[in-house]
């Protein structure tokens, strides 16, 4: 017998899914600010992508990644020192991801209690 998803699951993998497809798009933002390539419309453009996908994720009650997103949107704003903002940005960047993949991980874990198991 399958498994089924409890709509809180379901609701989280909607949002997860196009979350996940966003951090290259994050990683090269950051690596063009690395390089000195970047402008303000660049920066904006990072802060504006963070702070969607931490309200999408606030919605759904994911707190690790909502946490995650509003650090490094509140760390892209900033001024002075654009190397200490970047590798802020790819640090934080590696802890989204690593948070992505719990939530991920817990989102396509069937809960046995609301499936009705006896685990």
């Amino acid at each position: 017998m399958a498994e089924k998803l409890s709509p809180r699951q379901q609701a989280q993998l909607a949002i997860l899914e196009p979350v996940g497809r966003r951090f290259e798009h994050l990683h090269r933002m950051i690596e063009e600010m690395a390089a000195l390539r970047a402008d303000e419309s660049l920066q904006r453009k990072l802060v504006r992508n963070l702070d969607e996908m931490k309200a999408q994720t606030t919605g759904i009650g994911l707190t690790g990644l909502s946490e995650t997103l509003g650090m490094m949107a509140m760390l892209a704003r900033r001024s002075g020192g654009l190397q200490m903002r970047v590798r802020g940005l790819r640090e934080g960047l590696a802890s989204l991801k690593i948070n992505y993949e719990g939530a991920l991980r817990t989102a396509t874990t069937p809960d046995r209690a609301a499936t009705g198991g006896d685990g």
